[in-house]
């Protein structure tokens, strides 16, 4: 799937990955390929990215997450990778 990390001012990160774990706002969550369509708000903390090259961590500043046809946008408040 495909993911982007997306803040006022910069890109963070634009990648396939084959999971992703974010810090929702009412509890930690995964999404995988082909998940539900999913819109949903996000604390500070970090995102956990899988991909063919490994793991990596995000951290972000809070913001929100949409996941629809295996496209992941996250629209940050902040973020450092």
């Amino acid at each position: 799937m495909h993911l982007e990390i997306i803040t006022p001012d910069r890109k963070v990160f634009e990648g396939e990955v084959t999971s992703a774990q974010f810090p929702g706002a009412d509890g930690s969550f995964e999404v995988l390929n082909n998940h539900a369509p999913l819109i949903a708000a996000l604390r500070a903390g970090e995102v956990m990215l899988t991909s063919a090259t490994g793991r990596e961590a995000v951290r972000i500043e809070g913001g929100v997450v949409e996941v629809l046809r295996n496209n992941v946008i996250v629209l940050a408040e902040g973020a450092m990778a």
